[in-house]
């Protein structure tokens, strides 16, 4: 049965009989993951003219914050490299390291020591942020994509209550202010934002699950752009500590709460003083300037300069349409035909 025509009262059981993924697709996709992060560590630069250390590497994306949806298997694979020394130094050499990977991979592919066929996307671009690839293999039975960015280690080390230093953002802000790219340097935060999401409540992760899926849908409906998911799936956590905070709830009004959200985008003002706050002066000025941009404004709660709401306004005018639409379908009615309630949140 489709999400638009299960009742209200099944979003449960078609989440765990559709969306989370089962064991053994959590094992291949693992598989995959473990074997380019040993290929990255391990191998990919030792052949270098320089030698390159990779201090780490981080998995990103739904992999990471284990919000993975049955079937999408997709991995951002961050690499922390010792030459990266600066966000600048990022910006400026990333290109390069981009390529030795590429040509490691490829002649890993010509020299078959790997039991697995590399599917490299070339997006053409001048300064690209990462490597876009596909890692197929007998055993796994569809291909899992992955995304590789090479990273400055801003961060170092990262315990579980960590808080960066100010001084980290606010040579965030000037960089970014100065190449006039902001969220350029999300990758440095990826420890932060998988950290804020992985330790939610499980409940909470499925229905960031039926959203992403919800939002799938969403696109290949329009086949026009929409707002990032990562926007989504932030709005959706702002939902449930707004509405709920609790581990157990009502999965229908959590996810009616979130399409009246989308549907009311011109009013989304978030922001999370977690990892960074209005003490520092001139992270404060920043802030201001962020929290005074035309609405929608969604800050990344791991970088100040990432605001996942702003862009184009009529991407989210597109995903309001739908979501109007959808507020009148099964999934939120009750058995009676009645609307589902959603969650009290003042904006």
């Amino acid at each position: 049965m489709e999400l638009c025509d299960t009742p209200a009262r099944n979003l449960d059981k078609f989440i765990e009989d559709q969306l989370l993924p089962d064991t053994h697709f959590r094992l291949q996709v693992k598989q995959a993951i473990d074997i380019i992060c040993s290929f990255l560590k391990e191998k990919c630069f030792q052949h270098a003219s320089h030698p390159i250390r990779v201090s780490k590497v981080v998995k990103g994306g739904s992999s990471g914050k284990g919000t993975t949806l049955r079937g999408r298997s997709d991995a951002d694979l961050v690499v922390f490299l010792s030459h990266l020394r600066s966000f600048r130094e990022q910006f400026d050499r990333r290109g390069e390291f981009i390529q030795e990977i590429r040509k490691q991979l490829e002649a890993c592919q010509r020299d078959k020591r790997f039991a697995i066929e590399f599917e490299v996307q070339n997006h053409g671009w001048a300064n690209p942020r990462a490597l876009s690839f596909v890692l197929k293999s007998p055993k796994i039975n569809d291909g899992v994509e992955f995304d590789v960015l090479p990273a400055f280690d801003v961060l170092g080390q990262v315990t579980d209550d960590y808080i960066p230093n100010p001084q980290i953002y606010v040579n965030l802000i000037q960089v970014c202010e100065h190449l006039k790219k902001e969220g350029e340097f999300s990758a440095c935060f990826t420890e932060l934002q998988r950290a804020f999401l992985r330790q939610r409540p499980a409940k909470l992760k499925s229905l960031i699950r039926l959203v992403k899926h919800w939002y799938q849908k969403c696109k290949e409906k329009c086949r026009e752009s929409l707002p990032p998911q990562y926007a989504l799936e932030l709005l959706t956590v702002y939902a449930w500590e707004r509405g709920s905070k609790k581990s157990e709830f009502n999965t229908a009004q959590g996810f009616k709460t979130v399409l009246e959200l989308v549907r009311g985008y011109q009013q989304l003002w978030i922001y999370w003083p977690k990892y960074y706050n209005f003490k520092n002066p001139v992270i404060c000025d920043y802030l201001m300037k962020q929290l005074e941009k035309p609405r929608p404004v969604i800050l990344d709660p791991a970088d100040p300069t990432g605001n996942v709401g702003g862009g184009d306004r009529r991407r989210w005018q597109r995903l309001a349409q739908e979501a109007e639409a959808w507020l009148s379908y099964p999934c939120c009615k009750n058995q009676d035909g009645s609307p589902v309630d959603s969650w009290d949140i003042q904006f």
